[in-house]
């Protein structure tokens, strides 16, 4: 097995938190979801799932620290519709709870958290940003994971994807960068979660910040050979 740990998915049944679940499954690796709906959640991926959940919200202080117990790592795929006024704002679930999620992963002894956050977060003039400083508050989380979960022992990996689009994974070769170098580009929901999970056992992936988009349609069989790169510096 690649990676032997328990792993929570935060933000689980979002439509790239279901690739994560579909890619941790096609591994062999054990998981737990955390979720407002437990009935989505079953919907979603079977009545067998019923004792791999945690419901609950990220903006409640117990439910989250009940979620991180006995996990061994996190990969967080929440994010806030920016869209819908009824929804709560990016401050609340792409900061404020992310933040939260990672204070008590850190507290329960989680070794390695993986959050999911954006391309361009470093450019507050980014259109995206008029909807409520989206892209600001995720890099307020971001600075907070490196923080919490750069020493100690702990570790972080950070995803900066492009454009989000439905697709399968692998079928793609893929352009990683670091520094927020990469302005535009798309990539899919099923390759952001290969990523995510390969990060898991892949040491170069550790305390790493990077951006990534699709290029040219190459079928290959890992990441490992991008975050390769990324750590050597070439």
């Amino acid at each position: 097995m690649l990676y032997t740990g328990t792993v929570l998915v935060a933000g689980a049944t979002g439509r790239t938190g279901r690739w994560v679940v579909e890619r941790l499954a096609h591994y062999g690796i054990e998981h737990r979801l955390f979720v407002r709906s437990g009935s989505r959640a079953i919907e979603l991926f079977g009545p067998e799932i019923t004792d791999r959940l945690s419901i609950g919200s990220v903006e409640n202080e117990t439910d989250t620290a009940s979620a991180v117990r006995n996990a061994h790592a996190v990969i967080s795929a929440l994010g806030g519709n920016v869209m819908d006024p009824n929804s709560p704002p990016p401050s609340a679930i792409d900061r404020d709870g992310v933040i939260r999620l990672a204070q008590h992963a850190a507290t329960a002894g989680v070794s390695h958290f993986i959050l999911i956050s954006s391309l361009a977060v470093t450019k507050p003039e980014h259109p995206l940003n008029k909807y409520g400083q989206v892209l600001s508050m995720k890099l307020e989380a971001e600075d907070e994971i490196r923080r919490m979960f750069g020493s100690h022992g702990r570790h972080y990996t950070i995803l900066r994807p492009g454009g989000l689009i439905d697709g399968a994974p692998l079928e793609h070769t893929m352009v990683f960068d670091t520094g927020d170098r990469i302005a535009t580009g798309k990539i899919t929901r099923a390759d952001v979660a290969e990523a995510a999970v390969e990060s898991l056992w892949t040491e170069a992936a550790r305390n790493l910040t990077f951006e990534l988009i699709q290029g040219e349609e190459v079928q290959q069989e890992s990441f490992a050979g991008n975050f390769a790169a990324l750590a050597s510096g070439s």
